[in-house]
C-alpha cells in the first residue's frame, strides 16, 4: 500500500478511462529498431544486455570505450534519507515548502498554519521548474515553480493517512483552504553569489499564483463557450486558478506554460444525472480525492456541473510581469496535461509536444498559426491562441502520422457529438478517440532537442497493457518500468508525417524477463525505471528523471537524475547522476542557458512506500513518534524542495 496522496493519483494513471483500448492488433511481424544499429536483430523481449552485446557488432568492451559525452563519475544505486550527486558537483537546498516570499511573510510553522500564511510562503510538491534570465545575466532569474498537490497525512498533524481513504473525516475547511494556497505556482527571484544560489524574499517580481484567489483568463476558441460558463462567471472567460500543475515549458518569449494534469481528483458529487455524464467519464470525473466540494460548491458537479471544463488547459503565465493575468490557452487541448515543450519549426512557428498522463492515453503536438516574433516579445502575447491540435497515430512500419483535431474534419462534425472547434478542445479526449490515435504507456514529458530535431517520448509504464494489445511502439505488456520514445524529424516539425524509433526499454537488464534494453556500455547503475521528465541541455544533451513511486522497492534504487546518450556508439547508455530521498519522486530538471546549474525538484519525500523502508512500517507523521523520521527537525518528513546542483569550482554540469 502507498501511504500518500500520490496513490490516488497512481491508481488514477493506471486505470484507463479510454474505452478502445481492447483493441487487439494480432501478430507484429515487424519490430523497429534503432537507425544507429546498436539494438538490431534484438527482438525479443526476454533480451537481457549479454544478448544485446552478442548481437552488437561492437563487443560490450569496445562500447564501453566509446566517446562518453557526460564526464562525470555515475553514483550508485541506493536508498536512503539524504540526497546524493556526482563527484565534483553540489547540490544544496535552494527554496523549501513553507520558506516565506515577502517580507510580512510569517516564518513556516508545520503546526501553526494557516491559507493566508501559506499564500505568502513557497508552496507544497514541487514540480515543472522553469529559469527566466533577468537581464541577459544566467546567474540572476526567476525561477517558476508549480505545485502540483497536497498530502494532507505529511502536512496536517494527527490525520491517520490519506483522507479519500478515511472518508474526509479529519479534513476541515481550514484544511481545505490551506491546500488550495498550497496548490499552484511560486516565482521567486534568485540570485548565485560567491558560487551559491538563493532566493530574494521581498522581490518585486516573487508571486504567488493559487486556485484559492489567482484570477485567469480563458483565451482561444472554448472562451465564452456555454460549456465554459458558471454561477460566478457567467461569460464563460474567467477562472480561479490553476490545479494540479504538473510539467510545463518555457516560451522563446520567456513565458511559463504550466500544465494542468489530474484535475479530476479535486472534484466531488453525483453524476448520474449529469448532461455530460459519459464526457467526465473519459476524465475521471469526478476523482474524489479531496474534500474541497463539501466545503466549496464549484467543486461538487452537482452543483457546478460545467467547472471541471475549466480545468484541464495549458496556462501561460509571464513572470517578469506580476500584475500580469494568466491566460488558459484552450487552443492547445484539455487532458491532462504532462509537459509544453516547444520548439521554433522550420517555417517560424511554433509547437508545442506534450503528453496525456494516464495508460492508454495519447501524444500530442500544437503547430500555432502564426511565426514566433523574435525581436518583439510582446507580439506573441496571443499567438497560442491561434493554431491546429495534432494527436499521434504510430504505425507498425514506424512511422508517426499527426492527426489534426479540426472541427469538420473526418468524424469531428455535429453529428458524432463535437458542435464547435470549442467542442473538439473541450472533449480532446474523446476526439483523439474518434480520430484513432494510438493509446499509449502512460506519455509524460515530449521535448525537442534543438541541436538534432528529435523529439523525446517519456513512457513512464503501463502495468494495464495486456499481450494482446502490445504493438510495436509499446512492445511490453504488464510494462512495469517504462521506456522512451524518439520521434525522428529530421527538422520538420510542422510535418504531419514522421518517423518513430524505440530508444531504450527501461528496467534492469540483467533480468531477461523485464525484457529491458540498452547499450552495453550502461553500467548496473545506469539503467533507470519509470522516466516522467526531462531535459535537453545546451549542449544537446539528454537527461531524464524517474517517477517510480512504490515500485523503488522493485527497483532497488530510488528516484532520481540519469544522463542518457542519444548519439553515436554510445547511443542508449545512461549514467545515474542524482538521487532523491526515500519516498520522493525526481522531478523538473532545468539548466541555465549556460548549463553551470541544473535545478531539480525533489518532490514529496518520505511519502512513497516508505513501508518498505528499514524501520519504517508505516507512513511519516506528526503525531505517530513509532514513525517520525528523527533525522529531521520537528519529528516532520523532510520538505518538499528545490535543490540546485552546480559543479564545484565553476564550470558546466557533467
Amino acid at each position: 500500500m502507498v501511504f500518500n496522496r500520490r496513490a490516488h493519483f497512481e491508481e488514477a494513471e493506471n486505470e484507463p478511462s479510454n474505452p478502445h483500448v481492447h483493441r487487439p492488433i494480432g501478430e507484429i511481424i515487424e519490430r523497429r529498431f534503432s537507425r544507429r544499429g546498436f539494438l538490431k536483430g534484438a527482438g525479443s523481449v526476454g533480451l537481457g544486455v549479454a544478448a544485446i552485446g552478442a548481437l552488437h557488432p561492437l563487443s560490450a568492451a569496445i562500447a564501453a570505450e566509446a566517446h562518453d559525452r557526460f564526464a562525470f563519475e555515475e553514483i550508485v544505486h541506493g536508498v536512503d534519507t539524504t540526497h546524493h550527486v556526482a563527484a565534483g558537483h553540489d547540490a544544496e537546498v535552494l527554496i523549501r515548502w513553507g520558506d516565506p516570499l515577502f517580507a510580512d511573510a510569517p516564518e513556516f510553522d508545520p503546526r501553526r498554519q494557516s491559507a493566508d500564511a501559506q499564500e505568502c510562503q513557497f508552496g507544497y510538491n514541487n514540480d515543472y521548474v522553469g529559469f527566466v534570465p533577468l537581464e541577459g545575466r544566467f546567474d540572476h532569474g526567476l525561477l517558476v515553480v508549480n505545485h502540483e498537490y497536497t498530502n494532507e497525512e505529511l502536512m496536517f498533524p494527527g490525520l491517520p493517512g490519506p483522507q479519500d481513504e478515511h472518508d474526509f473525516s479529519g479534513v476541515t475547511a481550514e484544511m481545505v483552504e490551506i491546500e488550495k494556497a498550497a496548490h499552484g505556482l511560486s516565482v521567486v527571484e534568485i540570485l548565485r553569489e560567491g558560487g551559491r544560489w538563493r532566493y530574494r524574499r521581498d522581490s518585486r517580481y516573487n508571486r504567488r499564483l493559487s486556485p484559492r484567489r489567482t484570477e485567469m483568463r480563458i483565451g482561444g476558441p472554448a472562451a465564452g463557450h456555454e460549456r465554459m460558463r458558471t454561477t460566478a462567471d457567467s461569460e464563460g472567460t474567467t477562472v480561479i486558478g490553476t490545479l494540479n500543475n504538473c510539467a510545463g515549458g518555457t516560451t522563446p518569449w520567456g513565458t511559463i506554460l504550466t500544465c494542468e494534469e489530474n484535475f479530476h481528483g479535486y472534484f466531488l458529487g453525483d453524476v448520474d444525472d449529469h448532461p455530460e455524464k459519459a464526457k467526465l467519464q473519459r476524465y475521471g470525473v469526478p476523482g474524489n480525492a479531496y474534500a474541497w466540494g463539501r466545503f466549496d460548491a464549484r467543486f461538487d458537479v452537482s452543483q457546478e456541473p460545467n467547472e471541471p471544463n475549466r480545468f484541464g488547459w495549458v496556462v501561460e503565465i509571464d513572470p517578469r510581469d506580476p500584475e500580469s493575468v494568466p491566460v488558459k490557452r484552450t487552443a492547445l487541448g484539455r487532458f491532462k496535461h504532462e509537459g509544453a515543450e516547444s520548439v521554433i519549426a522550420e517555417d517560424g512557428r511554433l509547437v508545442v509536444y506534450m503528453g496525456d498522463d494516464q495508460r492508454f492515453d495519447y501524444v500530442y503536438k500544437f503547430v500555432s498559426r502564426d511565426v514566433v516574433e523574435r525581436v518583439d516579445p510582446a507580439a506573441n502575447r496571443d499567438l497560442l491562441d491561434h493554431g491546429t491540435l495534432y494527436v499521434a497515430r504510430f504505425d507498425e512500419d514506424g512511422s508517426v502520422t499527426w492527426l489534426p483535431l479540426v472541427h469538420g474534419e473526418g468524424p469531428l462534425t455535429e453529428e458524432k457529438g463535437f458542435a464547435s472547434q470549442a467542442d473538439v478542445l473541450i472533449d480532446t479526449r474523446l476526439a483523439a478517440d474518434a480520430l484513432g490515435a494510438t493509446p499509449m504507456d502512460r506519455p509524460e514529458d515530449v521535448e525537442a532537442n534543438p541541436a538534432t530535431g528529435d523529439v523525446y517520448v517519456m513512457l513512464t509504464n503501463n502495468t494495464q497493457r495486456t499481450e494482446e494489445q502490445v504493438d510495436a511502439v509499446n512492445p511490453r505488456a504488464d510494462n512495469t518500468f517504462g521506456h522512451i520514445l524518439e520521434i525522428v524529424t529530421e527538422g520538420r516539425h510542422t510535418a504531419e508525417r514522421n518517423h518513430w524509433e524505440v530508444l531504450v526499454r527501461c528496467g534492469d537488464p540483467a533480468k531477461g524477463e523485464v525484457g529491458a534494453l540498452w547499450n552495453p556500455a550502461t553500467s548496473d547503475n545506469g539503467w533507470f525505471a519509470a522516466p516522467d521528465n526531462c531535459a535537453v541541455d545546451a549542449r544537446g544533451r539528454l537527461w531524464v528523471t524517474t517517477d517510480q513511486g512504490s515500485n523503488w522497492a522493485k527497483s532497488g534504487t530510488a528516484d532520481g537524475v540519469w544522463a542518457l546518450e542519444t548519439e553515436g556508439e554510445r547511443r542508449g547508455t545512461g549514467k545515474m547522476f542524482f538521487r532523491v530521498p526515500v519516498g520522493a519522486e525526481m522531478c523538473g530538471p532545468c539548466f541555465t542557458p549556460d548549463d553551470t546549474t541544473l535545478f531539480v525538484a525533489v518532490q514529496h519525500p518520505a511519502a512513497d512506500g516508505t513501508e518498505a523502508f528499514p524501520g519504517r512500517d508505516a507512513p511519516s507523521t506528526f503525531e505517530n513518534p513509532a514513525t517520525r523520521w528523527p533525522d529531521f527537525a520537528d519529528g516532520m518528513p523532510p520538505r518538499p524542495s528545490i535543490v540546485a546542483i552546480t559543479r564545484r569550482g565553476g564550470g558546466t554540469i557533467g
